[in-house]
């Protein structure tokens, strides 16, 4: 699925930016990450309805929700200990693409099972809205949407492949955006099928 015509200011999609082999010591490190800070599945504000998307984080914060609310917290929410550093592909990345002279604080690693989605939302939790969110995919294809920075505009639809970066900076950094569906089976990085997201953001100013 392509996009028509180009992408909005501040809104970069970098196609194939991480060949095969990069991306399988990524996902070496993810695995690491996830053995040091399990995967869970966080709850819905005021509901504490769960996602269908499971997460973790590293970094020296990390982003958490649940029932009172969505923050950033050092603390992993189910044991209690630090996230795991941020691995320092990811930190290369950020450096190279994401154009802003201060280091990442938080990356969310989210894992998309076929069945799972991400509603449109805005990343505005974070003090530093001036830092961009550097985003990489891993495993089957993502459709991702978006759409302006008010809710209710008109959307377009983007397919991310493993491998692929996206950077949403400037203009782009809140536009309303979400995934629409997991395509299974369209990459073998994974064991099975599914796909990793990894969001690398700038929480605090400064």
């Amino acid at each position: 699925m392509t996009v028509p015509g180009a992408l909005p200011p501040g809104l970069e999609h970098h196609p194939g930016r991480l060949d095969g082999s990069a991306q399988a010591a990524l996902l070496a490190a993810v695995r690491a990450v996830a053995t040091a800070a399990p995967l869970y599945r966080p709850a819905m504000p005021g509901t504490g309805r769960p996602f269908s998307v499971r997460m973790t984080n590293c970094g020296s914060l990390g982003w958490v929700s649940d029932r009172t609310g969505y923050r950033y917290q050092p603390l992993h929410p189910e044991t209690g200990r630090p996230w795991p550093a941020i691995p320092p592909l990811l930190l290369a990345l950020w450096h190279e693409l994401g154009g802003y002279p201060h280091p990442p604080e938080a990356c969310l690693v989210n894992f998309y099972d076929p069945a799972a989605r991400l509603g449109m939302h805005q990343d505005k939790d974070e003090d530093d809205l001036e830092a961009p969110v550097v985003s990489v995919s891993l495993g089957d294809d993502g459709v991702f949407r978006f759409g302006g920075s008010p809710r209710g505009g008109p959307t377009r639809s983007l397919r991310l492949r493993s491998g692929d970066v996206l950077v949403m900076g400037g203009a782009s950094r809140l536009l309303f955006h979400g995934v629409d569906r997991i395509d299974p089976g369209t990459s073998t990085l994974l064991k099975g099928e599914g796909r990793i997201n990894l969001t690398l953001r700038r929480v605090t100013r400064p």
